[in-house]
């Protein structure tokens, strides 16, 4: 084989990659491989920032490694529009987005993809659960693996590319919307191989026959790119411990520190000249850039330090590294910086050429081993250039990685739906309206699509997406009747949630005034003022508020394991029934992405909102034969006293429904105040037994819940 020429000082292969291997090891090798220096090799910062330019080079991929990848394709962004509202507001139109594309992970094949994050958060768990909806395929860049079918769909029989050989990740609808509608930048845990690869595996791959390799140190991972097998390794030049030797047929890589060779005794008396370099020019610190097993691939930096240097060197490894092992990389570099201050150049006869570059030998007389960097062979004449080598190979030291800024994986899991109609409007609704909560048992649930039905699952509308996590449960006990018009002190309740992060606080009465800890149980809303934390998801409830929002007619209905949704405006979504549909039955689907199939939830509408509340304070009192019987009207717009006057009636007008009713007679009146007087001569002619008095207000869109009063 060629003359092999090493040109610098170094620790891989001879010396730096960048010198042993740049170094002509004949015409024939050195084009193959070894081309001149042209692009560097990969750069630490190359992995982390997702590409789409065109003739980008894709990394070769050893070991397990987090990638940023080149997106290879995409379509156009696809629009979604959905349409909210309602509640006599305007309606208001939002706009999402999806896309479809493939990102290149690896020029050479690989096993799997593990985690995918976006935007630096988690798109995708260890389990391979999505946390966004998204279609996922991966190829793992097979030579004969078939164009992935989107791409065909997209492009055409015929014109789309397999790219074969090439790992790639696909994303088929892409929902975008957690990103600020755009296409985030994604970064893949890539399982090239199942255990941590050895230096010399990877340069005998890259090297196609013409590299063999001894025992070499491994790395967890490693990202090859570069013009040239020395493009592909030369970051590890000065940091890891590595010789080459020309063994004629191949060059040899293996551990730097080989068996030592005695200096030719036949050049004893031709003694090296030796140099020696101040220490103004070597560097009092020595630092690596790595990628932290431990901190999920994240960019680390260990550190060497000693005194006297001027100067720092610094290097980036595209490699997965622990920090111990980046720390003994560190101290090495520093050490082998400062023993190498010291060189000699010894001109020998030709006997002395079986000394060849990468060869350590032993001088008489000096400390240490000395490496031949530079072998040149003239008339009658080997030139050796040598440099003293560090004295011991790294070792594992104490090191910190600092603390991991990783983000919880939390499987999405199952989505659990709630379909309310509760009058929780604001008095404007001149349509039904109907309430969706949602949640999780997991602390990874986010959210879910909604979809809405109002005639019988025959046809199905998009209804946006669900709001925040809401806190839900259910009833392991049944609630006591109770009354509305003061605290309800002796009742409590015991609630199981659904899921351990949800919880459950006491609230001050004047926070209850303002409407805090509001809950629907069953059909009857109940604020509480106490809640005891019972361990296992479970908590008592207590010093309640009974028959709010004028759902007193729940109060006495209840049973063991009614839902329990603890309601909050940010965690609801409202969705508009059509006109003229209560009565009917209105059916909700919420899928998620940790849905295999959608949640479901269906109801009969009672159109709650359009309710006016039912009277109050009905009586009837005995003047003088006539019986007057009077009431109080509510509003559904007057839920807060906060003036002390009137609150506003919520109608087009002020009517009422009044039935008295009796042993074989019915008597009806529509009326437009709160009063009727009932005479004499109607309760003779009625007959003058027991009677009941029913009271409903009608309002513009419903009738509210009669008022009932039972006379003897």
């Amino acid at each position: 084989m060629a003359t092999l020429i090493l040109t610098a000082v170094g620790t891989l292969v001879g010396g730096p990659i960048g010198g042993a291997i740049g170094a002509s090891l004949g015409q024939q090798v050195d084009q193959r491989l070894f081309a001149p220096k042209g692009r560097q090799g990969p750069r630490l910062g190359e992995l982390a920032v997702q590409t789409s330019s065109y003739g980008a080079q894709i990394p070769r991929i050893f070991g397990t490694m987090r990638v940023a990848g080149t997106v290879i394709w995409s379509t156009d962004l696809a629009e979604h529009r959905s349409t909210s509202g309602g509640k006599g507001r305007p309606k208001l139109t939002s706009y999402s987005y999806s896309a479809s594309f493939a990102v290149a992970l690896s020029a050479r094949r690989v096993a799997a993809v593990r985690r995918i994050w976006a935007d630096g958060k988690l798109l995708r768990g260890a389990a391979g659960d999505f946390k966004s909806a998204t279609g996922f395929r991966f190829h793992p860049g097979d030579e004969d693996q078939a164009p992935d079918p989107l791409i065909a769909a997209a492009e055409g029989a015929g014109q789309a590319p397999a790219f074969r050989g090439l790992a790639y990740a696909l994303f088929e609808d892409f929902q975008l919307e957690d990103y600020g509608n755009r296409i985030p930048s994604l970064t893949f845990e890539v399982e090239a191989d199942e255990a941590e690869v050895a230096i010399g595996v990877i340069a005998e791959e890259l090297g196609g026959g013409a590299v063999a390799a001894g025992p070499t140190p491994a790395l967890t991972g490693y990202a090859a790119s570069g013009d040239s097998v020395r493009g592909a390794l030369e970051a590890l030049a000065d940091v890891v411990p590595l010789s080459l030797f020309d063994e004629g047929a191949v060059l040899r890589l293996t551990a730097e520190r080989g068996e030592a060779l005695p200096w030719p005794a036949a050049a004893e008396s031709e003694r090296p000249e030796f140099t020696r370099r101040g220490q103004s020019g070597l560097p009092g610190e020595a630092s690596i850039a790595y990628h932290d097993e431990e901190r999920d691939y994240q960019t680390g930096l260990q550190r060497a330090v000693r005194a006297g240097g001027r100067n720092a060197d610094r290097r980036a490894l595209p490699a997965v590294l622990s920090a111990p092992a980046a720390k003994a990389l560190a101290e090495y570099r520093l050490a082998a910086l400062w023993a190498g201050r010291v060189r000699a150049k010894a001109a020998l006869a030709w006997r002395a050429a079986a000394l060849r570059p990468g060869s350590h030998v032993e001088i008489a007389g000096q400390t240490g081993l000395w490496k031949v960097e530079r072998w040149t062979l003239g008339p009658m004449v080997a030139t050796l250039e040598l440099v003293r080598v560090s004295a011991a190979a790294p070792d594992l030291v104490a090191a910190s990685h600092g603390r991991a800024v990783s983000e919880s994986d939390l499987p999405h899991g199952p989505t659990i739906v709630r379909l309310l109609d509760l009058p929780l409007g604001d008095g404007l609704e001149t349509k039904p309206l109907l309430y969706v909560a949602a949640a999780g048992a997991g602390e990874g649930w986010r959210r879910a699509a909604l979809s809405a039905s109002f005639d019988s699952g025959a046809s199905w509308q998009d209804a946006g997406g669900t709001a925040a996590p809401v806190a839900m449960g259910v009833a392991l006990d049944a609630l006591p009747a109770a009354g509305s018009a003061l605290f309800d002190t002796r009742s409590t309740l015991e609630i199981e949630l659904l899921g351990e992060a949800m919880w459950l606080e006491g609230r001050s009465d004047e926070l209850l005034a303002g409407g805090a800890n509001l809950a629907a149980i069953g059909d009857e809303l109940v604020q509480f003022g106490a809640a005891e934390a019972l361990g296992d998801r479970r908590f008592r409830i207590s010093r309640l508020l009974r028959g709010r929002r004028g759902t007193e007619y729940a109060a006495a209905g209840h049973a063991a394991g009614e839902p329990f949704i603890l309601l909050a405006r940010e965690a609801l979504i409202a969705i508009e029934a059509p006109a003229g549909s209560a009565g009917g039955e209105a059916r909700i689907l919420a899928s998620g992405v940790g849905d295999a199939e959608a949640a479901t939830a269906a109801r009969v509408i009672d159109a709650a909102v359009l309710r006016p509340p039912s009277p109050v304070h009905l009586a009837a009192r005995e003047t003088g034969g006539d019986l007057a019987i009077s009431w109080v009207r509510r509003s559904r717009q007057g839920w807060s006293w906060v003036s002390g006057a009137d609150t506003p009636l919520g109608e087009e007008a002020e009517r009422y429904r009044l039935v008295i009713a009796g042993p074989g007679f019915e008597r009806s009146a529509n009326l437009t105040e709160p009063a009727y007087l009932y005479s004499a001569a109607e309760r003779a002619l009625d007959g003058g037994g027991p009677i009941s008095i029913s009271v409903s207000q009608t309002g513009s869109h419903a009738t509210s819940r009669p008022a009932l009063l039972d006379m003897a």
